[in-house]
Parts: structure tokens; C-alpha cells; sequence
């Protein structure tokens, strides 16, 4: 019989991941909001330079002390970081936040099945092919540059996750991740000034895309941190994938988005796709490549 205080422990870790994917969906939701007046690209520097801000200072990565052997995961990190976070916001834009955030969730699916061959890995396979299609749902109408940007984020999470492992080998803590985003914020230096002196942000425009910076990047990563002390590693893969319903949720209550019953069915899918490829995959639940999300750039070693 588990103890109560591990039983409460547990469920305290599972209300605080649940917060963390709500904080998480409603920060790119309000993030959206901003892309009438600094668009997609414009929110995401400004996310990029609200992250940077608050997790340098807060971890102090000694980034004198990095060798190249250290560096050069960093600085594909960094360029990750930005690609995905842009792909993903520029998909938002085009095809709605449910549909691009279940899209998304491919890429660490696929590196959860790679290498295994099972008829259980066929089944979850192929249970992610009917999603995609359902989800999708291919036709001359359908917006297909906004499918393509959010299966680069997909491919994008999914060279995270094998970056970040090398990462969280050669340097200790989150000294990886936070020096990582400060040079994703160099990078997004140029085009947030280029956008925001083209298009001079509102004060509503700013206070959303700040907003999104703080629901979506700070806020998950303090409760992960915590979670993860009180959540068993393989759970924590399987409730993370609440991660697209919140979306679709979100995305229809607050931003008005249409999902068919298709589309509905195709979500569910691919979340169940998700939590197979959890419970299947051969490798040690600590090393799942589900639990991490680079979208929120915590980088949790």
C-alpha cells in the first residue's frame, strides 16, 4: 500500500503538471492575441527575451568555464529553440493553436518509436497515421504551409530532445538551457527590432506577447521542476500529453477556433498515440522523449 504522504505527494505532482499545460496552452493562446499588430515572429522574440531575462539570472550559468566540446550543443540548441518556437507560432497563425499543438506532438512520438519494432509500435503507429489524416484532413483547401511549419516544429522537438540529452551530459543543472535561450533572445535581437520598428507595438499587443513569455515559458517551468521531484518519470510522459486537448480546448473557447468531429477524432488519436508510445517504448522511463517540451524551453535535465 502506497504511503499518504507519497499518495498526496503524487497527487500534489499531477495538479501541478496539469497547471503547468493549462499555463502553458492559455500563454500561447494570449500570445496570439498579439499577432494582428508584431505578428507571430514579433511574440516570439519578445517570449524569447521574457525567458531569457528571468532564467539567466536565476541559473548563472559559468559559461567561461565551457569548453567547445560544451558549446557546440548549446548553439544548436539555441537555433532550435528558435525555429521551433517560430515554426510553431507561425503555424498558430495559419491553422489554429489545437491543430498546430497536436501536430507538434508527432515529433516526440516518432523518436519514442524509432528503432522498436513490435506490433505494438505498428499499432501506435498507425494509430498517429489515422490522427494525422483526421486531423489534417487533406484537400485542395487545406492550408498546407501551415501543416508543413507545424510538422518542423515536430522535427524540431524532436532534435531538442537529442540535444538536449547531449547537453544535460556535458554540463550540470540547466546551465545548458538557460545559456541556450539567451543566445536564442541574440538571435531573435534583429528580427524583433526589424518587426517592432515596422509595426510599432500597442500597449495591448505588448502586455499579450510579455504575457505569453510568463504562462508560457516561467510559469511551467517552476512547476516542472517541482513535479518531476513528486511525479514518476513515465507518468509524467503520459499526462503531458493533455497537452493538445487544453490546446483544442483553449483554442475554441477563447479563440473562437472550428474544429469538426474529424478533427476532434484525430486529436484523440494522436494523444492516445502519444501515451502508447509511453507505455511501449523499450527504454527506461526516465529517458522517455515525451517528457520533455521545448516549446516552453525548460530544459529539464
Amino acid at each position: 500500500m502506497e504511503p499518504a504522504n507519497t499518495s498526496i505527494s503524487r497527487r500534489a505532482g499531477i495538479l501541478g503538471l496539469l497547471t503547468s499545460a493549462l499555463s502553458n496552452q492559455s500563454g500561447a493562446a494570449i500570445g496570439s492575441l498579439a499577432f494582428p499588430v508584431i505578428g507571430p515572429l514579433g511574440v516570439v522574440a519578445v517570449r524569447q527575451f521574457v525567458t531569457a531575462a528571468i532564467l539567466l539570472p536565476v541559473i548563472r550559468p559559468r559559461i567561461r568555464t565551457f569548453s567547445w566540446a560544451q558549446w557546440w550543443p548549446v548553439l544548436l540548441l539555441s537555433l532550435v529553440l528558435v525555429t521551433i518556437n517560430s515554426s510553431l507560432y507561425l503555424a498558430i497563425d495559419r491553422i489554429g493553436l489545437g491543430l498546430a499543438v497536436t501536430l507538434e506532438f508527432l515529433g516526440p512520438l516518432i523518436l519514442a518509436l524509432a528503432g522498436t519494432r513490435s506490433w505494438s509500435t505498428f499499432l501506435t503507429a498507425l494509430t498517429a497515421g489515422a490522427g494525422i489524416l483526421a486531423v489534417t484532413q487533406p484537400q485542395p483547401t487545406t492550408d498546407f504551409l501551415g501543416v508543413g511549419l507545424a510538422l518542423v516544429a515536430a522535427a524540431c522537438w524532436a532534435a531538442y530532445i537529442l540535444l538536449n540529452r547531449t547537453v544535460g551530459r556535458q554540463l550540470s543543472g540547466a546551465q545548458g538551457t538557460a545559456t541556450a535561450t539567451g543566445l536564442a533572445a541574440i538571435i531573435s535581437l534583429p528580427i524583433g527590432l526589424v518587426i517592432l520598428a515596422n509595426s510599432p507595438p500597442t500597449s495591448y499587443a505588448l502586455v499579450h506577447a510579455l504575457a505569453a513569455g510568463v504562462l508560457a515559458s516561467t510559469i511551467p517551468y517552476v512547476l516542472d521542476l517541482a513535479v518531476l521531484r513528486k511525479v514518476p518519470p513515465h507518468l509524467y510522459g503520459v499526462l503531458v500529453s493533455v497537452n493538445p486537448v487544453f490546446a483544442a480546448l483553449i483554442g475554441v473557447m477563447a479563440l473562437n477556433e472550428n474544429l469538426n468531429t474529424l478533427a476532434w477524432a484525430g486529436i484523440v488519436l494522436i494523444v492516445a498515440a502519444n501515451i502508447c508510445a509511453v507505455l511501449v517504448a523499450p527504454t527506461p522511463p526516465d529517458q522517455l522523449p515525451i517528457t520533455k517540451h521545448p516549446e516552453k524551453e525548460r530544459g529539464l535535465p
